[in-house]
């Protein structure tokens, strides 16, 4: 680690340490042309809007009305069904993601959570993959400090909460707006795509595995 600048990697949850499929939860338990809707970019129902609403830190009781109102009854028992079994929709950790995260950690690397997610639903996660818990040293989570990436503020809470210096930290996110959130701050924000990608990214930022 002496010859990089790099002490700490902060990683995303969804899209870059689990799979997260929607259409993994509703598939077999809901018309198929309904949840192809849901699972499209342009959802006409709205599930992902109303999810970020969650991830802000807005409880399902508050938002659910909502959706009934706007959706109506045949839609909004879906979004319920999909909350209530999160889990579905987490079927595993992607490849080579745990073998990263113990690699960092036995070359002396810090490893943390950076994560747009419900204070509802965070545990799902870990109880499901317990070794996230065991390996991540702390994460932050939108849904619980009511603020959400890619807006500074959260990115400000993890560097102070952690410890850690912007220049001296690099996080992965799966979306271009919160890697852009992460630049802004001083981190070098980092777009996922897969483990090996990430490995060679973080080669080229100096930190030898």
């Amino acid at each position: 680690m002496s010859n990089s600048p790099i002490t700490d990697v902060i990683f995303d949850f969804c899209g870059v340490l689990l799979d997260w499929q929607t259409r993994a939860c509703l598939t077999g338990h809901f018309p198929q042309d309904t949840v192809d809707a849901i699972c499209a970019p342009d959802d006409p129902h709205g599930f992902f809007r109303y999810e970020d609403r969650m991830d802000a830190g807005e409880d399902f009781s508050h938002i659910y009305p909502d959706v009934v109102r706007e959706q109506g009854e045949d839609i909004a028992p879906i979004f319920a069904y999909y909350i209530e079994h999160y889990g579905d929709a987490l079927p595993r950790m992607l490849p080579g993601m745990e073998d990263l995260l113990r690699d960092l950690k036995r070359h002396g690397y810090g490893v943390w959570g950076l994560t747009n997610w419900s204070h509802e639903t965070i545990h799902i996660a870990f109880e499901k993959y317990p070794q996230i818990g065991e390996l991540l040293q702390d994460t932050v989570v939108s849904g619980i400090e009511k603020m959400h990436k890619p807006n500074a503020d959260i990115y400000e809470l993890a560097l102070q909460r952690f410890g850690l210096e912007a220049g001296h930290c690099v996080f992965f996110d799966d979306t271009a707006k919160n890697i852009v959130g992460a630049n802004e701050v001083g981190i070098h924000g980092l777009l996922f795509d897969n483990a090996l990608q990430a490995r060679e990214s973080l080669a080229s930022l100096g930190v030898r595995l």
